[in-house]
């Protein structure tokens, strides 16, 4: 080889950029998002030193015991168990909010990169990465965050050029959003008809892909419990839904059911019950998500809907409200509001009665679980958390501004699911305000999506 073309190779190498270049390209591109988003990732490192390994919700132990001995649960489908126990090879919960955080950054980015105008996307963008309450969801163990990655990378993958392989992926994605909370089962009707409007060859692909993996799991569920469905818990659930208004002396309701009624003045409140042992529900013999009971409690809830239907919209609407509020109002009760907070201190023990789930949560992290509370880290996140959370008011006005843009299926698929996830636990459950989370970074996306379509037929 001449010295000539030793030259020209080098000259040839020098042209073709590093990935390192085009990285560095990209970032001075797109340098707020950059910004943003290693402001994100440093407040999650925060968490991670503050609050170690991670921070326990009383659902966790149910997750942990379904991981360790999978057996579908009665409560809450297994898909969070299914993801803690890919990672129990490394006996380290601290390792499972990491992966939580990394997936609440891939989310900002995935959000970002779905918007075409950088100011808009970062704006969206910045909701994920920058609310202490998702940083805080995200340090949680509970299935959200999870749930928030699946749907929001269905979402996002919808917006895509239609194919059979994104067709097929969006309802894989659905379906593991379905078995990781079932408020995933009204999704996949939202898909099966925006989605199908808009690729209706491939509604077809779509559908295997969202129902089948669902139809399995119930199908598990079936030959453990000999139920259909994938809880046992959706007529205790939806009791706990109309107990705040619902009036025996106006249902009438037959001998079977009258023994859930309740007549205190004034009502605890709507989540007590179903856990509380003063609950009609939970005082009946056996356990309260037997198949008996749960038909009861279903039953005497939609007596209650059908002849008190005014009160039924009525308590809905409030709830709905809740996620809109400013000021974010103490709700239900101190106990459930301080859960999703920074804590100043933590108990020395879990605080649950659920013996087996601390036995075999100290065996999935092979050592003690108690949360520790390291200062001045901690405080620092306590402090960015009293100042910085997405206002309600500010969510319901990104909730409305779609609506000027409302034909276009890539502004409905993420506005509809948004609604949906608000609306479907309101009407079926009970409002919680780790329920509001998942569906704010859809309601940017989408009203950004609206907005850069508004601007684009102005300038037009």
């Amino acid at each position: 080889m001449t010295a000539e073309d030793v030259s020209a190779e080098r000259q040839a190498t020098r042209a073709v950029p590093s990935r390192l270049d085009r990285g560095l390209a990209w970032v001075r591109e797109n340098r707020w998002f950059a910004g943003v988003f290693l402001l994100g990732a440093a407040l999650r490192g925060l968490a991670v030193i503050g609050y170690q390994p991670a921070l326990w919700f009383p659902d966790t132990y149910t997750y942990v015991v379904t991981a360790i001995r999978p057996r579908p649960d009665l409560v809450r489908p297994a898909g969070y168990s299914f993801f803690l126990r890919l990672f129990e090879p490394f006996h380290s919960f601290g390792l499972v909010v990491v992966v939580q955080h990394l997936m609440g950054l891939a989310v900002a980015a995935m959000v970002y990169g779905a918007i075409r105008r950088k100011v808009l996307g970062v704006v969206a963008a910045a909701v994920v990465l920058l609310d202490a309450y998702q940083i805080q969801l995200e340090h949680l163990l509970v299935s959200d965050t999870l749930f928030l990655f699946l749907v929001v990378a269905a979402t996002v993958l919808a917006l895509r050029p239609p194919t059979w392989r994104r067709a097929l992926g969006i309802g894989l994605l659905l379906a593991a959003a379905t078995v990781t909370r079932t408020v995933g089962l009204p999704l996949i009707v939202v898909f099966l008809v925006l989605y199908g409007w808009r690729a209706r060859r491939l509604a077809g692909i779509f559908a295997v892909g969202a129902l089948v993996p669902v139809v399995a799991y119930a199908a598990w569920f079936h030959a453990t419990h000999d139920r259909v469905g994938l809880v046992g818990a959706n007529g205790a659930f939806l009791y706990v839904r109309v107990m705040p208004f619902a009036e025996c002396q106006v249902m009438k309701p037959p001998a079977d059911l009258a023994v859930l009624c309740d007549d205190r003045d004034p009502r605890p409140p709507a989540q007590d019950y179903v856990w509380d042992e003063t609950s009609p529900l939970v005082r009946l013999p056996g356990e309260t998500f037997t198949a008996a009971n749960d038909a009861l409690a279903q039953r005497f809830a939609v007596l209650a809907i059908t002849r008190q239907p005014g009160d039924y919209l009525a308590v809905v609407a409030r709830d709905l409200v809740r996620a809109f509020e400013p000021g974010r109002p103490v709700y239900p009760n101190a106990e459930v509001y301080a859960a999703y907070e920074f804590p100043q201190a933590v108990p020395a023990e879990p605080q649950t009665r659920d013996t087996l789930g601390i036995e075999l949560a100290r065996r999935y992290e092979n050592g003690p679980i108690s949360t520790q509370v390291i200062e001045p880290v901690a405080g620092w996140l306590r402090n960015y958390q009293s100042v910085l959370a997405l206002p309600g008011p500010l969510l319901l006005l990104v909730l409305l501004c779609p609506v000027i843009a409302v034909r276009r299926s890539d502004v409905l698929i993420p506005w509809a699911v948004a609604w949906a996830l608000l609306v479907v636990p309101a009407a079926t459950a009970v409002f919680d305000y780790r329920y509001v989370l998942p569906a704010a970074p859809l309601a940017f996306l989408a009203a950004a999506l609206a907005l850069s379509s508004a601007t684009s037929v102005k300038c037009k």
